[in-house]
């Protein structure tokens, strides 16, 4: 069954992620005391997640060990494939949510983990963004449906 095995929050942009056991989260705002945390916020910036699968098979071919939260994504996910999410609607525990896009790896990423190959390996599991529909908590271990 997929569910949530990292939780990671950062108050500060370029800041080091921290990791956390649970999230407060309102609807189109974002995550409390997360750096993308703003009234009307976009919905591209409400919610990040990535498959923690993605990680340790990069993590494998170039034979690292980068921790899942220095991918600056708030959620990482076991057993669950997210591509396949865009468009849909899923649950987080009491959490719904709307998967609005794939998250592209950005220059920022590649320059905070100091690889040259994060962007290309990345350009298709680099996770999604989630506008948030109700407001409620995210905790380790939730369990994730797609509704």
């Amino acid at each position: 069954m997929s569910e949530v095995i990292k939780i990671g929050v950062t108050k500060n942009h370029n800041q080091e992620i921290i990791d956390v056991n649970e999230i407060s989260l309102i609807a189109d705002k974002g995550i409390v005391g997360d750096r993308h945390f703003r009234d009307y916020n976009d919905p591209f910036n409400q919610l990040s997640i990535i498959e923690s699968e993605n990680i340790d098979e990069y993590n494998l071919k170039y034979k690292s060990n980068i921790p899942y939260l220095n991918f600056r994504r708030n959620i990482i996910t076991k057993g669950i494939r997210l591509n396949d999410l865009v468009e849909k609607r899923i649950k987080i525990g009491s959490i719904e949510l709307e998967v609005i896009d794939l998250c592209r790896p950005c220059r920022h990423l590649s320059e905070k983990l100091n690889r040259n190959d994060v962007i290309k390996e990345f350009l298709r599991k680099g996770g999604i963004r989630c506008q948030i529909i109700n407001n409620g908590k995210i905790y380790l271990g939730d369990k994730i449906k797609v509704i």
